[in-house]
């Protein structure tokens, strides 16, 4: 479904940012895309989703295909209008409407009230907490019910694409268990195909198809993402575990030093 074809992302045309990525999303997958601050996440999805523009950002080598089309280059909403939709970090939701007009809000481009209807009550039935607050202020939201807020909205655009960037940021572990459980249930209901942007490698690699891992602007390791969970290098500098198991402290972590093999 998405290609990405050796990119070069350059900011304010100095800061080299992304230098030769590729990786692939498959139909119907949830792959992610694995890497600390500053890897080069977030600018991978602006890439495809076209906002670099907002930030002085431009692809300047490689392309980006989306269904077999060239997107790179073209403004965000054509790209929204082809299937692909963004959900930004940091829950941004739309603070002064009500739940339910924000959810309306992701169905501005469809045409079918009938289907826009029906798709309201799916974004309630998985999210049902969303139900009771439906005509609340969305600002008075909490930290999870914000980020199941902006996900029910991304969904209501129907894409075929969706770019999730950090959904776990800031939210409680048994928040993030339920809504990674829900990503799995729309993407086993409806076919959606997710393209998972986390620093949580253990739990978005325990619903992940495929993953890559991504430090300074380069893909470094990628595979299925059962043998991802299995490598040692990932066990150890991303899941936190030792190879007898336990989990390394931050001291032994900061000192990691990565295996010959990841080297540029």
């Amino acid at each position: 479904m998405l290609k990405l074809n050796n990119i070069q992302v350059i900011y304010s045309n100095v800061i080299l940012v992304l230098k030769g990525l590729s990786l692939e999303v498959p139909g119907g997958k949830i792959v992610a895309l694995l890497g600390a601050n500053g890897a080069g996440k977030t600018t991978t999805l602006k890439a495809i989703s076209g906002l670099l523009k907002t930030e002085d950002g431009r692809v300047t080598d490689g392309g980006i295909e989306f269904m077999g089309r060239s997107i790179d280059g073209l403004d965000p909403e054509v790209i929204c209008r082809l299937g692909i939709v963004q959900v930004m970090e940091g829950r941004k939701v739309l603070e002064s409407l009500t739940i339910e007009e924000n959810l309306r809000i992701g169905a501005y481009t469809r045409r079918d009230p009938d289907g826009v209807k029906r798709d309201m009550e799916m974004i309630y039935d998985y999210f049902p907490r969303l139900v009771e607050r439906r005509h609340q202020l969305a600002g008075y939201l909490s930290g999870g019910e914000q980020q199941m807020l902006v996900i029910g909205r991304a969904l209501m655009a129907k894409p075929k694409l969706l770019l999730l960037d950090e959904p776990s940021l800031g939210l409680a572990p048994l928040l993030v268990r339920e809504i990674f459980a829900i990503i799995q249930k729309v993407n086993a209901e409806h076919g959606t195909t997710f393209l998972l942007v986390e620093q949580n490698a253990r739990i978005a690699l325990g619903i992940a198809d495929y993953g890559y891992i991504m430090e300074n602007g380069r893909i470094v390791l990628d595979g299925p993402a059962a043998k991802l969970r299995g490598n040692t290098d990932v066990r150890e500098f991303y899941l936190g575990l030792s190879e007898a198991g336990r989990r390394k402290s931050f001291r032994d972590l900061k000192f990691y030093k990565r295996r010959k093999r990841w080297a540029f």
